[in-house]
């Protein structure tokens, strides 16, 4: 023991005590999926507090020198050791929250841990027993590591959210000086209505001077139509109660400045300023945390998609690996299945992941490269799809239930989501989202040497040919995903649905019979996308003027593999969200050859290059800027260029609907602030567009209004974009086009690949001597081609109403069996609804 204390004291400078905002990962390995309850345990090194398996922790010593680490090992409890008594019945939860009385379960194993620090290379061991006899600065200095280790939450812990309390509310800042009008109004305790729209529920009435307006509208075409939130917008009226919520003890508060639940300490005063008595109110709606829990225990009602009606046999081995659903995270857990039967995808990172490994960063967790890796790697090797046991069994044997131990991809969907606004949460997201920003994310991480993206990207040929004058232009633009209209006029059993709809009429709510589906011809899609698009307002530069055109896509290049989406989204006529509910046939094999592109064909006259001129609306005042050869004295010598008056109210009500800023800005003023319905109409029919999010350019402008000039661009940011493999001209045009925001910056240039192979070099933007003879063009996007002929190999389903809701699975051809994926679940398919399906994988058929 002498010995082991000299090397303890040697190495006594490099054990570390955790102090708040460190991280301690504590609970996962950072190269592996190994915990402390695998086999080995875990050792978390006590200077860097990174944990590693058993069989990453040689490596991690012999590259850092790190001698000591704190072995952490769990043994699950048998159900004996756990208790006698047999557990309660599951009560239903009454609170939004999670870990805490009355909110939701967490299933909590209980385990038996046992802890000691471990010496390398010659793993001698230290106990907490073996510190006493050793010499106090020894002893105290390893004491408080090895504590403070064990106290420390673990990043993972904090990731999965173990205890969480959405009802906990701060009290607005408003409440205490809120400013009540003196109006007259008074609120009746019953018989409420919108003052806009007449709606009778979701109703809110402001504290402010008691308008009663209704809520804000769900994704899924639920709750209001914005008119509260308009108002406010409107007034800065901050405080809204929500109407059939007000009990003798409170009542749902919103604070439209803060953004959030609150609580007001005035509130019986408030309500009495309106003649509400909150002592003689009774609830008569659902609060908002009552819809909220019952949102959360929606999933698992759909049963067709994942075929739990049958049997279905489990299947083990390699490439057939749960993951863990980690709070509505099975859209990352079905995207990523099918990603890793990519080949580009495998041989990219599992095949070099001891390369990958090798070349990581002192902190590994916050690798892409290495986190990407990870993952494939524990979903291909097997060393994981193992039968998960069940809890109830004393002798802890296996089940053969379709559960596996699995991954649980925390530390990747952390990375992944780092920075996003919809991605780092736990709310359900779209599947075809997360899939063209994990893509993003490989182009970024990706700029020099193999890039798997590749095998999804393609060129998309637009022709529009002006009616008028019969010119054409031709366009390309780099896309990943093919999307797929659904026509529901094209539905082959519409006799069927009108009765279904008719019974439905006539049908008890209670008693709804049963759902008809629309059936729609795979070929009917196909010709939906392929026909021409007619556009009515198109600027012409050969007539100068604007005129009627069609527009016709076609496949410039046909990828590897083809991801198609099934556009199954989209809004009814009063622009209500909402998921047509259609069963589409789709087939096993494609031959898309007929929808190649041809380019420019013989004796086609192509439309001159000539900008339009800038919008002039009738209902804006015309006020120049300062241009360039402005003075404030002189405004005749103002740029014609105009600084856009757009309408908050309607770019608010789009924005509202879920659609980006800028795309909404472009919207109010391409159709010159004439209302939502045309603003909404032209987004229905812009969305597809290469630059739908970009900023607004104001015609023959280089930039938007208020972008920022070359001179102020930021060093640092032009020299993180061009350390990408971008030019200095590009990471310019990306930063004036996004005001200076680096990560914004590098959005655009990636979604501007093929914009920028032919861009014009910027003002200020070469060097004095690089001269235009010498200057290389920057490279255009990399795409492969070859025959347009497909087989199906996966497709991604959704279940719900909505992408912000639900549940996804996934279905995967391996040797010629379908298998389901359905987070933990790895089964045999039976019979695998390929009708129903969101996004579909196609690979190329070797001719």
């Amino acid at each position: 023991m002498a010995e082991v204390s000299d090397v303890l004291m040697s190495v006594l400078s490099t054990i570390r005590v955790p102090r708040p905002g460190d991280r301690v990962h504590k609970d996962e390995c950072a190269l592996s999926f190994s915990t402390p309850e695998s086999e080995g345990g875990l050792y978390v090194c006590m200077n860097s507090f990174l944990g590693f398996g058993s069989q990453y922790v040689d490596r991690h010593h012999a590259r850092t020198g790190q001698r000591a680490y704190l072995h952490i090992t769990r043994i699950r409890k048998t159900q004996k050791e756990d208790d006698n008594n047999s557990d309660p019945p599951k009560k239903k939860p009454t609170r939004l929250a999670i870990g805490i009385e009355g909110g939701f379960d967490v299933e909590q194993e209980q385990y038996e841990e046992d802890i000691k620090v471990v010496l390398f290379p010659d793993r001698q061991e230290v106990t907490s027993d073996d510190l006493a006899t050793m010499p106090d600065v020894v002893r105290e200095r390893v004491s408080l590591s090895m504590d403070g280790l064990r106290a420390a939450d673990s990043v993972s812990h904090a990731l999965q959210v173990q205890q969480w309390d959405g009802e906990v509310r701060q009290e607005s800042r408003h409440a205490n000086d809120l400013k009540q009008l003196d109006n007259g109004v008074k609120i009746l305790p019953s018989g409420w209505r919108c003052e806009v729209c007449d709606l009778q529920e979701n109703l809110w009435v402001n504290l402010t001077d008691g308008k009663v307006l209704c809520g804000r509208r769900y994704f899924d075409g639920t709750g209001g139509n914005n008119h509260a939130l308009v108002y406010f917008q409107q007034t800065g009226h901050p405080l809204a109660v929500k109407l059939g919520t007000i009990t003798p003890d409170g009542a749902d508060v919103y604070s439209y400045d803060e953004d959030d639940m609150v609580l007001d300490p005035k509130l019986p005063e408030h309500l009495a300023h309106f003649g509400i008595d909150m002592m003689t109110m009774e609830k008569t709606e659902r609060t908002m945390t009552e819809l909220e829990i019952a949102a959360n225990q929606r999933v698992g009602e759909w049963e067709v998609i994942q075929e739990s009606g049958t049997t279905l046999r489990p299947l083990q081995g390699s490439g057939l690996t749960g993951m863990k659903n980690l709070g509505n995270s099975c859209y990352l857990n079905s995207v990523m299945q099918v990603l890793f039967t990519v080949p580009d995808f495998q041989s990219k990172y599992v095949s070099n992941i001891d390369k990958i490994f090798d070349e990581a960063p002192s902190d590994p967790t916050q690798d892409f490269k290495t986190q990407v890796a990870k993952l494939g790697y524990g979903l291909l090797s097997g060393e994981y799809s193992k039968p998960a046991p069940d809890p109830g069994d004393e002798s802890g044997t296996p089940e053969p239930r379709g559960d596996q131990v699995g991954i649980a991809p925390r530390m990747f969907k952390a990375l992944i989501g780092r920075g996003h606004p919809e991605f780092s949460t736990n709310r359900q997201q779209d599947a075809q989202e997360f899939l063209l920003h994990f893509i993003n994310m490989v182009e970024r991480n990706c700029r020099s040497g193999q890039n798997p993206s590749e095998a999804f990207r393609f060129l998309v040929e637009e022709r529009i040919v002006c009616q008028q004058s019969q010119k054409a232009k031709y366009t390309q633009r780099v896309d990943y995903i093919l999307q797929l209209p659904v026509p529901m006029d094209q539905a082959t059993n519409t006799e069927e649905l009108q009765e279904a709809e008719r019974r439905r009429e006539e049908a008890d709510p209670s008693n709804p019979p049963p759902t008809v589906r629309a059936q729609i011809p795979f070929t009917a899609c196909m010709a939906a996308l392929s026909e021409p698009e007619v556009l009515t307002d198109f600027w012409s530069s050969a007539v100068q003027a604007k005129t009627t055109a069609t527009k016709t896509t076609r496949f410039a290049s046909f990828p590897d593999h083809l991801v198609i989406q099934i556009k199954k989204f989209t809004f009814g006529l009063d622009w209500v969200p909402k998921k047509l509910d259609v069963s589409i046939d789709v087939p096993d094999t494609l031959d898309l050859s007929a929808l190649r592109g041809m380019g420019q064909q013989p004796g086609e006259e192509l439309l001159p290059e000539v900008a339009p001129p800038p919008l002039m609306t009738p209902d804006v005042e015309v006020k120049g800027i300062l241009g360039f050869h402005g003075n404030e004295e002189d405004d005749s010598l103002y740029s014609p260029l105009l600084s856009p008056v757009l309408d908050d109210s309607t770019v608010s009500q789009l924005c509202e609907m879920g659609f980006p800023l800028e795309a909404c800005r472009k919207a109010v003023y391409y159709t010159g602030n004439t209302g939502i319905d045309a603003a909404m109409n032209w987004v229905m029919g812009h969305m597809d567009d290469p630059d739908f999010s970009s900023p607004l350019v104001l015609p023959g402008c280089s930039s938007a209004p208020g972008t920022t000039p070359t001179e102020s661009l930021s060093e640092e940011h032009l020299a993180t974009i061009v350390s990408m493999g971008f030019s200095r001209d590009q990471a310019t045009k990306a930063l004036k086009a996004t005001s200076n925001v680096l990560e914004r910056a590098v959005d655009w240039i990636f979604s501007h690949l093929d914009d920028l192979e032919s861009m014009d070099v910027s003002e200020g933007g070469r060097s004095a001597g690089e001269s235009e003879g010498t200057r290389e063009p920057p490279p255009g996007p990399r795409v492969r081609d070859g025959p347009g002929k497909y087989e199906l190999f996966a497709f991604v389903s959704h279940m719900g109403t909505s992408t912000m809701c639900g549940h996804y699975v996934c279905h995967i051809k391996k040797d010629q069996q379908w298998v389901i994926f359905n987070d933990q679940k790895v089964c045999a398919s039976e019979k695998p609804p390929k009708d129903l399906g969101y996004l579909y994988f196609y690979r190329r058929v070797a001719e």
